[in-house]
Order: C-alpha cells, then sequence, then structure tokens
C-alpha cells in the first residue's frame, strides 16, 4: 500500500467552528492552556465591573435625591485598587512570558524543513536526515511543490472526501515524535506559514531566513493557510501536511532517494 494513502484525518476547520483546533505540539497545547485561563480571569472582571455598574446606575438615578457618603481620602481603598489590577496583569504576564521564552527554544533538530514561499504556492525542501545518516547520503533533499487542488480535480474520482480550498496536489509528509526545524522564507513577497494545529505562525520575508522548532505529538492530516495578505490569489495558498509514524517515514525517505 502506497504510504501516501495511509492517514488519519484529524484536523480541519469546520463550519461555524468556534473552539480551536486540537493541538498537535507542546506549544499548541500551552496556547490553549494559556487562552482558557486568559478567559477565566476576564470573566471574573466582566462581572465584577458589570456589577459595579449594575450597583452603581441602580442606585444613583434622577429620582434618587439621597446624597451620596462622601470620601476623601482612603489609603486602604487605594492599595486595593492599586495592587490588584497589578497582581492581575502579572497573573496573565508570568505563562504568557514562560510561553513565549518556550516557542523560542532551539533544540538539536533532527530534520530541517525549508519553506519558500512564491505568488501563489508553498514549495519545501527537507534535507539534513540526522536520523538516518548512517543509510542515506547527507546531501540528499526531499523537495515538494505544492499547489492549490482545484476544484475540478477535487470532484475526480482519486479526490473524493478532500477539503475546498486546503488541499494541495501533494501532501508534504513529516514524521511524528521527531524535532523539525523549519526555516521559513520567501522569493517574492511577504507570506506566512501558518498551522493551527501546530500554534505555529511564521512570517517567510525575501531575502531572510525564520526558523521555528516543532515536535509533533501525534499522526494525521494537518491544514494551513497563508495568513499574510500577499496579492491576488492570497486566498489560495493552502498548506497540507501529512504526519506518519516516524519508521513509516524512514521507509517513505528511503524508497524515495534510493
Amino acid at each position: 500500500m502506497r504510504i501516501e494513502k495511509i492517514f488519519f484525518l484529524c484536523d480541519a476547520p469546520e463550519f461555524a467552528q468556534l473552539r480551536l483546533q486540537d493541538p498537535s505540539t507542546t506549544t499548541m497545547e500551552g496556547l490553549i492552556a494559556f487562552n482558557k485561563h486568559l478567559l477565566f480571569v476576564m470573566t471574573i472582571i466582566v462581572v465584577l465591573v458589570g456589577w459595579l455598574l449594575f450597583a452603581t446606575i441602580s442606585n444613583y438615578d434622577e429620582f434618587n435625591t439621597q446624597k451620596s457618603q462622601s470620601f476623601f481620602h482612603s489609603n486602604a481603598l487605594e492599595i486595593v485598587w492599586t495592587s490588584l489590577p497589578a497582581l492581575t496583569l502579572l497573573n496573565l504576564a508570568s505563562p504568557s512570558f514562560t510561553l513565549l521564552y518556550s516557542m523560542d527554544e532551539i533544540s538539536t533538530p533532527e530534520i530541517s524543513v525549508k519553506i519558500i514561499g512564491h505568488q501563489w504556492y508553498w514549495s519545501y525542501e527537507i534535507s539534513d536526515f540526522d536520523t538516518m545518516a548512517t543509510c542515506m547520503d547527507s546531501d540528499k533533499t526531499l523537495k515538494y511543490t505544492c499547489y492549490l487542488l482545484t476544484e475540478e480535480s477535487i470532484s475526480q474520482k482519486n479526490y473524493l472526501g478532500f477539503f475546498r480550498l486546503l488541499e494541495t496536489n501533494k501532501r508534504v509528509l513529516l514524521p511524528s515524535n521527531t524535532h523539525l526545524r523549519l526555516l521559513v522564507t520567501s522569493v517574492d513577497v511577504l507570506h506566512s506559514w501558518a498551522i493551527p494545529s501546530f500554534g505555529v505562525k511564521v512570517d517567510a520575508c525575501p531575502g531572510r531566513l525564520n526558523q521555528v522548532n516543532v515536535f509533533l505529538k501525534r499522526i494525521g492530516m494537518f491544514f494551513g493557510q497563508c495568513s499574510e495578505i500577499c496579492g491576488v490569489n492570497h486566498g489560495f495558498m493552502p498548506i497540507a501536511l501529512l504526519v506518519v509514524p516516524s519508521i513509516q517515514y524512514h521507509y517513505f525517505v528511503v524508497s524515495k532517494l534510493f
């Protein structure tokens, strides 16, 4: 059985989707956890401020002529309304900085993936197969050129069940449980390579390499799109990745390059 036919669809946008996609990296797990923490704190603040506004409107309207109590000075009150917002911001900043640090952390990659943005498609060069050094020439490189799969092609029998505007003519194969280094650049204008399930969004700038490390924790199909307006066909630059077990990827690379 061809390895390209073995996939498990697990991460794709849904109609009227409100939740985040399932995480496939530690980075995305951290982003989801921080999002939940942020929403919890925001809910408390909204309820507190809403209650204060409601109490003020209810007790002091145009028909209530009773003189309100006057405050000229209160050290305790000043300490509370200064320290409470500061502690709240600290509570939000601490996990945020931790997450930012972990996203920039560089580990020793086993495979390097060079991602090149074009108007309006993506190309990939995969090299540095350190884990396969005993059976491969280090100069060997896998190359993909991935264009949008048109609706006419999807309607054909071989592509039934594929996603409109998300599928490409080739699916980039990557191994799971492997440290990957993504090097992103562009040959013409600004692009942005983004995969929601990875928690990754990397700008593709002409003449510059941007780097990010990912560790894919599970197999499946993962989709993304260009996230930087780059011209008339900006909305037609999909990303389709197929993540398979490492041993399966090993066999695929050997069969392709030898």
